[in-house]
Order: C-alpha cells, then structure tokens, then sequence
C-alpha cells in the first residue's frame, strides 16, 4: 500500500510539473514605437500558439530591451536582425527568419541627395532612433549621426531641416509620415539601402524552446499559412494609423507593391 501511494504522489507530481511548463507564461521585449515591431507583436503570439504556448510582449526602448533580455529579465526579444545575435553570449537565435525589414533613407520634397552605395551616407547628416541594430550598423563610423527616441522625432528632425537624412524600416517611415502629416515634406529615397530578414531570439535558458519555435515557423512557411498572417498584421497595423486618412491608401499600395518585388 505505501508503494502503492508513493507512486501515485510521484505520477501526480510529474503531471503538476508537466503542466507547469506547459501553462508558462514567457517574457519577451519588442522596441516600443517602431511598425515592424508592432507586425511582429501580432504574428510571433499566432506561431507560439501552435505549441499551445502563451507569451507576453513588451515593448521597450531598443538599449532597455537588449539590456533586459541580457541580464534575464527578460525570456528574449520578438525580433532582431541576425547581427544582433553576433558575440551576444545571451541569446540563441531561432534560425528561421519569419519577417524582413527594408533599410531606408527618408529625405526632404524636393533633396538633390542621391545615394548610390553605402558610403554615399557619410556625407550627409544623419538621423536614426536610438538602439535600432540595423540603422546602428549602417551608420557605423560615421561622423555626424544622431540618435532619437522615435521615429517621429528622427523625421520631424529632417523636416525642418536639421538633419539631411532619417533612416528606419520602410513601413516604419511611411506610416509616421502619414500618420503625422509630414507627406508633403519627406519622401524616401528610391531603392532600399537593404534587405534585412528579422530573427527570434531567446535567452540561453530557454534552448529547448528554440527547435521548437524553428519548427513551426518553417512549417508556417512552406504551407503559406506566415505569408498570409505576415500580411494581415500589416494591414492591421496600417489600420491603427487611422488617421493618415487618404495616406492609409498609399501605404497600402506601397507595402503590397513591395511584397511583389521582394517575394
């Protein structure tokens, strides 16, 4: 009979255990105030679904969120380029990519600037939000580069011509634009300085979950279920723009004639 029970006392233990982690709620942090960010808030909880696996994002100052999944506050970050995971001992990086970014250099109505090649940049003034991997490493050495909370203080900065260039993430710059009614002043640049794919990462004491997420976004991927997903987290974040009025229309169109030349 004593047997008997302490098997039963360990069965009923491991199922607490089990059940424990599968209710686990992870922590992640997303860079508060940028549009790819907000698309990857919406896409990555559908992907942790499929594990039955709940999440919560917060969105975070780009140092804070690096800082915070560093020293483990934090379970990971939502999305990063796949530099970020370079010599960062604390994060494993899931390794299918299930977003892109597009490097763009936002201008003044009516600039003269024109940027052939990368170097092209050093000449010029420019602005980008503060600890942003992808416009940090761009603009490295550099010499006249200036960092700013938001994307709409970088582009207002431009505006009034006290920088000569904003760089951010294609979506990013045209839904601020709209959104705060600066389309008759900025434009972007034709051509995107670069294609970035957009990474999960997780910290170092949550491997295991890493095969697991890969798993699923590559089976996302082949059976068209990301792409289709991708596209209404898009759409959905435009539509929080509500009032870009006329301007929701052309980021629309923007961002569908982007996914036919990018695709």
């Amino acid at each position: 009979m004593h047997t008997f029970i302490s098997r039963f006392v360990g069965l009923v233990a491991t199922i607490l255990v089990v059940s424990a982690a599968q209710a686990a709620e992870y922590e992640f942090a997303s860079i508060q105030q940028l549009s790819e960010q907000e698309v990857g808030r919406l896409v990555l909880p559908k992907i942790y679904d499929k594990l039955d696996i709940p999440i919560n994002i917060t969105p975070l100052p780009g140092k804070r969120a690096e800082q915070d999944v560093k020293s483990g506050l934090k379970d990971g970050e939502i999305m990063r380029i796949w530099s970020y995971g370079e010599g960062n001992d604390s994060v494993i990086r899931v390794p299918t990519s299930y977003y892109y970014l597009l490097t763009t250099a936002f201008v003044r109505k009516g600039s003269i600037i024109d940027i052939k090649q990368h170097s092209d940049l050093a000449k010029h003034r420019l602005a980008k939000v503060r600890g942003v991997k992808h416009t940090n490493d761009i603009t490295r050495g550099m010499p006249t580069v200036m960092d700013f909370n938001s994307s709409l203080q970088m582009l207002s900065f431009v505006s009034v011509r006290r920088a000569d260039i904003a760089l951010t993430n294609y979506l990013d710059g045209m839904l601020t634009i709209y959104k705060h009614k600066l389309s008759d002043k900025l434009v972007p640049l034709e051509g995107n300085l670069a294609r970035l794919e957009l990474y999960h990462y997780v910290h170092v004491k949550h491997a295991e979950l890493v095969p697991r997420i890969d798993n699923v976004i590559r089976t996302m991927k082949a059976s068209g279920e990301l792409e289709n997903l991708v596209r209404f987290a898009e759409f959905s974040v435009i539509e929080d723009y509500s009032a870009c009025d006329e301007g929701i229309d052309c980021v629309f169109h923007s961002i569908k004639d982007l996914h036919v030349n990018t695709d």
